[in-house]
């Protein structure tokens, strides 16, 4: 199957790309310009941006910017999707909204309960800014959200000295309508998937879709213990219903449905049709280590995370034939 469809091409025509390239000083007394966020921010349209993370583990180089960070202007103000990785990324962002337009930021969504989502929304908050999230993703960050900030704290060291975990304020379900000066923007659960509270902000309007995390391309996508692989495949099929003109990935540029069903949908499909065979044939954990998957290596994060997907996807189908 070729992704790269004549769809995927027009599609990929209504992204115009600009840079913000810029230090900031002020933040913080004792970071070294050198040292702070450099965003590259995509034009999808004429109201909606994004910066595009790293594909890549997060790190103090890349200031834990793996994932895509958006955001919609309208008339009655700025809604970003994911709070950033710490209040450092938060502010780049926000310095990148304040260079096209003078409306504030209303509402910032979580796209999930990961750490690069939720670890900035101190800094939202602190600006009184509404954070939402699915309900499922705040239990993750009651649960886990000290975790991830040791590591994040561990990772960025004194410049996020004052980091802590901020609970988003408005727990969203299936599906949440923001209303900002006529222009809707629904925030849409389609399902289980990459990891609990996967949440997507779609704008019917535009048929313009801020994936989140149940969409990758351009780095191989991870399997989480708790990822629910074949909710995940049909999760994708509701999306794709949706018939998106453009599609923000959790983690890759602004691109076409097919793209991503090829590259997230298609891995998953094609990864555990494989371990299905190497369990009727009664093999092992080694098997599924030693799974084929050089149709995908031209994908970063190959190396990293090829083998840990096939490890964790045998043990979710075994133990399901257990139960």
């Amino acid at each position: 199957m070729n992704p790269f469809s004549d769809r995927s091409i027009k599609a990929v025509m209504f992204v115009l790309f600009g840079v913000f390239m810029g230090a900031w000083s002020a933040l913080t007394a004792s970071a070294d310009a050198s040292e702070l966020p450099i965003l590259v921010i995509i034009q999808v349209s004429e109201n909606v941006y994004s910066a595009i993370g790293a594909t890549a583990a997060p790190s103090r180089d890349n200031f834990g910017h793996n994932n895509n960070l958006s955001f919609v202007i309208t008339e009655g103000g700025v809604v970003v999707v994911n709070g950033g990785d710490n209040a450092l990324l938060a502010a780049a962002l926000h310095r990148a909204i304040k260079e096209r337009t003078d409306k504030p930021v209303r509402y910032v969504i979580n796209e999930n309960g990961q750490g690069h989502a939720f670890l900035g929304n101190s800094y939202w908050s602190d600006l009184g800014v509404k954070i939402l999230a699915q309900r499922q993703a705040i239990e993750e960050i009651k649960t886990h959200g000290e975790a991830s900030l040791s590591q994040m704290r561990e990772r960025m060291g004194p410049l996020v000295s004052g980091a802590r975990v901020v609970v988003p304020d408005i727990a969203v379900d299936d599906r949440y309508v923001l209303e900002l000066a006529g222009e809707p923007i629904e925030l849409r659960r389609f399902g289980a998937a990459h990891s609990p509270g996967d949440l997507s902000v779609w704008l019917p309007e535009q048929r313009i879709l801020i994936a989140g995390d149940i969409a990758f391309h351009e780095r191989l996508l991870g399997i989480f213990p708790d990822s629910d692989v074949d909710a995940w495949i049909d999760s994708f099929d509701v999306m794709a219903d949706l018939d998106p003109v453009i599609v923000i990935p959790g983690h890759g540029h602004p691109t076409d449905i097919e793209t991503l069903r090829y590259f997230t949908q298609g891995y998953l499909q094609f990864l555990r049709d494989e371990i299905e065979v190497i369990l009727d044939d009664d093999g092992d954990l080694s098997d599924a280590y030693n799974v084929d998957q050089s149709a995908y290596e031209m994908l970063d994060t190959f190396d990293e995370l090829a083998q840990k997907n096939a490890g964790r996807m045998f043990r979710q189908m075994e133990e399901k034939l257990f139960q």
